[in-house]
């Protein structure tokens, strides 16, 4: 199927072109870094970002929290979250 926009260049307010199943882990950051993160089932989403900071988000199911983080802490985490590329 062609693509409308296939010659445009994408940019960080585009729409996400790739979506992933995130796998939470205590020791491994993400193989890729998410536009956003998209809570499929309500929860808590334990974050790492870029600066070594980690916090908690009490997340509601189809929330969409537009960070990218490097890591999703097994941890804590109980939500089932998808990233958006």
């Amino acid at each position: 199927m062609s693509h409308a926009f296939s010659t445009h260049a994408r940019g960080l307010s585009s729409p996400a072109g790739q979506h992933f199943a995130i796998q939470p882990s205590d020791g491994a950051d993400l193989p890729r870094r998410p536009r956003v993160i998209y809570c499929q089932t309500a929860g808590t989403a334990v974050l790492r970002c870029e600066a070594g900071v980690t916090l908690s988000y009490a997340l509601v199911q189809g929330q969409i929290l537009p960070l990218s983080p490097v890591r999703v802490l097994a941890a804590g985490t109980t939500a089932t979250l998808f990233g958006w590329l």
